[in-house]
């Protein structure tokens, strides 16, 4: 066995490990749907779009769900409940190819100009595990070789700076920070001036967590996003929104707010393997069209994982 396919299997492992609670929620109410049915009906469709729509996949993703797999009965003309996974299983990945979810491969950056550092600004609310997440990235990255250096952009909480500090000395990168109730956006400058001075590859840049309804958040994100492109025109490169996917369909609302506020790029989707909730990754993708680009299935470094939609769809419908 190589070490590629080593380490395949394990990531494999632990995205099925951290979906259980999703997949065990999901089809035993599915097993309990088709019981004393032998073909598709509208009965079966019905229970299937409230067993969706349970399960935080939303609402209009579903009747999406729902209408493909109508069709299917309609033109097939009898389907056998013993199919239903298996078309099911094809009509969500069909909808996240078509929504532009990209399989990515590892934890690699597109290449910039020479000498000019990849920007990464990281938004979320409190509590979604975003200083985390950023620390597990750095180190993620770090393995791959990369030169990082982190910005503890989020001055409202000291614990955010703590924590982002912890981090830098476990993975080994520079951390700048200013203090608590300091400028976000000075910290921001200076992560990223401090990067193209180190030569660096990433710079990730942490921001306040504070409330998304809250106008002068998203000001504030708006003016890092300014006074970062006074030193680099083309940064942020990317703009990482940070959902918990334990709180449903409220990681949806926080999507809509922080897309409202800010050019979100890519999604990072937490705490999956905490909750039966796991259908939110499939709505969100739906809805917002930005890809869902890491998923966390776990408390270890490695159980932020880079997300795979076949890999997420084949480990949802892998029967234990």
């Amino acid at each position: 066995m190589s070490i590629f396919n080593f380490f395949s299997k394990d990531k494999k492992t632990s995205l099925d490990k951290g979906l259980e609670k999703t997949k065990e929620n999901f089809f035993s109410k599915i097993a309990k749907s088709i019981i004393g049915k032998s073909k598709v009906d509208e009965d079966v469709l019905d229970n299937l779009e409230e067993i969706l729509i349970t399960s935080d996949v939303g609402v209009e993703t579903t009747l999406k769900i729902i209408k493909r797999i109508e069709e299917r009965v309609e033109k097939e003309s009898y389907l056998n409940t013993s199919e239903l996974d298996r078309i099911l299983k094809e009509e969500i990945t069909n909808l996240l190819s078509e929504q532009g979810q990209t399989n990515y491969d590892d934890f690699s950056i597109p290449e910039t100009s020479k000498g000019i550092p990849y920007v990464i600004m990281v938004v979320g609310v409190n509590g979604v595990g975003k200083t985390t997440t950023i620390g597990k990235l750095a180190s993620q990255f770090h393995k791959k070789g990369y030169k990082i250096v982190l910005g503890a952009g989020d001055t409202f909480r000291a614990a955010a700076v703590d924590q982002l500090k912890l981090w830098g000395d476990r993975v080994g990168v520079p951390v700048i920070a200013h203090g608590m109730n300091t400028d976000p956006a000075s910290v921001a400058f200076d992560a990223v001036k401090q990067a193209v001075e180190l030569n660096a590859d990433i710079v990730i840049i942490d921001t306040a967590g504070r409330l998304h309804t809250k106008v002068n958040l998203m000001n504030e994100l708006s003016k890092i996003k300014r006074v970062i492109q006074k030193f680099i025109p083309e940064a942020p490169h990317e703009v990482l929104l940070v959902l918990d996917g334990s709180t449903g369909q409220n990681a949806v609302i926080q999507a809509r707010e922080f897309t409202k506020a800010t050019d979100v790029t890519a999604l990072a989707i937490t705490k999956l393997d905490g909750t039966a909730k796991g259908g939110v990754v499939i709505g969100i993708s739906d809805e917002f069209k930005i890809p869902v680009k890491y998923i966390g299935v776990g408390e270890k470094i490695e159980d932020l994982q880079i997300f795979n939609k076949n890999e997420f769809v084949d480990s949802l419908f892998k029967k234990n």
